[in-house]
C-alpha cells in the first residue's frame, strides 16, 4: 500500500524534545503553531501519530491529506 504526505497542524510550538518523537515528520513553526509534514503509511500509523500528539496534550488544530 502506497503511503500518503499528511500535514498536522497542532496549536502552539513543540519542545525539542517533543519534536524529536515526531522525526519522521519535517517539523517547521508557522504563527501560533507548528506544522509537521511527512509520509503516513496506513490508518494505523496515523492513529499512532494522533495518539502520540493526545499524549504530550497536542491539541490538533487541522490535518489534511496532501496532493503527490
Amino acid at each position: 500500500m502506497a503511503s500518503t504526505r499528511y500535514e498536522l497542524r497542532v496549536q502552539g510550538r513543540l519542545s525539542p524534545d517533543v519534536s524529536r518523537d515526531f522525526e519522521e515528520f519535517d517539523v517547521s513553526e508557522a504563527p501560533a503553531e507548528t506544522v509537521l509534514l511527512g509520509e503516513v503509511v496506513d490508518g494505523a500509523h496515523l492513529h499512532g501519530v494522533l495518539a502520540r500528539l493526545e499524549s504530550f496534550g497536542l491539541h490538533l488544530v487541522s490535518l489534511r491529506a496532501m496532493p503527490r
